[in-house]
């Protein structure tokens, strides 16, 4: 019994390995993995508004030096346009 249990728990961790290969690909970059976040692919990131909806008036968004100038995100890996829009916009309270 005690063999089938560690045979289990090494699938266990194998389909854990696989999982986490999975969402590394997703990420689509090692920077991104490296920085725990996603890139902007899979966050759908875009360097134009959805309507009222840009990085400038979202939560996550953190400004550069000058209203203009590209930031970066608490989820999104890279530079970030103020006036740029992903799937993760979430807007200021």
């Amino acid at each position: 019994m005690n063999h089938q249990h560690n045979r289990h728990f090494s699938r266990r961790a194998v389909l854990k390995g696989a999982a986490l290969l999975a969402v590394a690909a997703a990420a689509g970059t090692t920077e991104a993995l490296a920085q725990g976040k996603a890139s902007k692919a899979s966050m759908q990131y875009r360097d134009t508004p959805n309507g009222k909806q840009e990085c400038s008036n979202c939560m996550q968004f953190i400004p550069g030096k000058t209203p203009k100038a590209k930031g970066s995100c608490k989820i999104v890996a890279g530079a970030i346009s103020p006036s740029g829009w992903c799937i993760a916009y979430t807007p200021k309270s």
